[in-house]
Formats: structure tokens, sequence, C-alpha cells
């Protein structure tokens, strides 16, 4: 039995968003999107909370929310990565600590998710970690909206893509309806490092592959460096992208209500 990780979770909450405007201060059962994020992270029993934004409205939107802390960031940044190492600045952690960096769309992320990516990154001895789940039909695998991952041995990423990989010849050459055998796995978009790599993997230029799947993670391969993939403890919704994910979330939470449950702990 591992003993429990010390870490911080930092939240990157931008408010300009190109598909959801506002969307950190959309209402999600009667409360901005981003406050039940933060009240997620709360929950994972994490040392400390910060929200990493650039808008005072979001800060407002999480006064008197005890634990959680906020760093008002430039507006100008070009990725969530870079958002989150100015807050490492600003809060002032040790190259040694453990960041959980929790997507600020992600209003029902797990708790015993959470803390396993920081465990995921400390048991690895990885420079980076994060989390995955098969994907169980062939509509979720052939949609590039969704990122894949193929692991290693060591369970380390070998790589990430919109595209349906491993690509099973021998299966899709008859049929690409049905998937057969647990080969493959969804990327979950929530990482841990520790701020000394945070501050590194920000500096680092976009690699050639980044740019042509637009996917951040991939500049940590390109670079050579490793990044640990382990499976999620607990199922992880997806996260809130557009007005329709966040009509779906609001079904979904009213009818846990209605049931009597909880949200997913």
């Amino acid at each position: 039995m591992h003993q429990p990780v010390d870490f911080v979770v930092a939240i990157p909450a931008r408010y300009a968003a190109s598909r959801l405007p506002g969307k950190p201060l959309r209402l999600l059962g009667g409360k901005p999107l981003v406050l039940r994020v933060a009240e997620r992270a709360l929950l994972a029993g994490a040392r400390g909370v910060w929200v990493a934004t650039d808008d005072v409205r979001i800060a407002d939107a999480l006064h008197g929310l005890d634990g959680v802390q906020v760093a008002m960031t430039a507006a100008s940044h070009a990725s969530g990565t870079d958002r989150l190492a100015e807050c490492a600045r600003q809060a002032g952690w040790s190259d040694d600590t453990v960041v959980v960096n929790l997507q600020g769309d992600e209003p029902f992320a797990p708790a015993e998710g959470i803390r396993a990516v920081a465990e995921a990154l400390v048991y690895s001895g990885a420079d980076m970690a994060t989390l995955a789940t098969p994907v169980e039909d062939a509509e979720t695998l052939f949609d590039p909206n969704v990122v894949k991952v193929v692991r290693q041995q060591n369970l380390d990423a070998l790589y990430f893509s919109r595209a349906p990989i491993p690509w099973h010849r021998d299966a899709f050459a008859h049929s690409r309806e049905r998937l057969s055998g647990p080969h493959w796995l969804r990327h979950i978009g929530i990482y841990a490092y520790r701020a000394g790599f945070l501050h590194q993997f920000a500096a680092l230029p976009p690699g050639t592959l980044e740019q042509l799947e637009s996917l951040e993670q991939l500049r940590v391969l390109e670079a050579g460096h490793r990044l640990s993939v382990a499976l999620s403890p607990a199922a992880f919704p997806p996260g809130i992208d557009t007005p329709e994910d966040l009509a779906r979330a609001e079904d979904w939470l009213a009818r846990r209500e209605i049931d009597g449950g909880t949200a997913v702990a």
C-alpha cells in the first residue's frame, strides 16, 4: 500500500473560450463551473488549491470558498501550462512540489482520480503523469475530438493521437463498427508534474507533432521526457467544451438529484 502523496491542485481558468465564451462562469446546477471544479479539488485532499485566471469575475466567483486561492495571471498566455507556470511562481512552490493540473471544465472529476494522477507521478518516477480509461465503443474510438493514447510496457506513453490508435489492421479491414479486445485507451486530460518540470515544460518550444495533432502533451514526448499513463480508478465524465456539453451535464446532475444521488466523489 502506497503512502498518501502530498500535492497541490492548480486549475487554469481562462474567461475567453471559442466554443463556450465565459465558460468558467457558466452555471451548472446554479453554481459557476469553476466553483464546482474547485470543490472537486478540495474533496481530493490537496494541500492547496489554486485557480489561475485572467479575469477578476472568475476570482469573484470563488470568493469565500475556504481553501482556494486565486492567482491573477496574464491574459496573453498561449496555454494552460503557461498560465500554471506563472501561478507556480506566484505561489512560491518549490521545484519538488507535486502539482496536479485539473482542467477548469471538469466539474465531475472524481476525487480518487485526482489523487491517482499525483500518485502515478511520484511512484513512476516519470517527469509527468496523466490518466486514461478504456475505450468501449467504436464511435468514441473514431471521434477525432477524443484523444487516444498508446502505452509502453512500463506504462509510459508511446504516443497520443486524435486518430484511432493502435490501428487493428485485420479487424478494421472487415468492420469499423465493433471493437474486439482491450486495445484502446481514451486519454483523460488531467496532468501531474513537479513544479520544476512545469517551468521546464512551459519553456519548451512547441513541437511538430504537437502542432499537427493540436495536442500539447506531445511536446513532452518529442523532447524525450517520460510521461506515465495510469488507468483512472473511477469514471471521468467528459469535460464541458460546448453549450451541448453543458446541457448534458445539467441533465445528468438533475437526474442524480432526483435519484437521491450525489456528485461523483
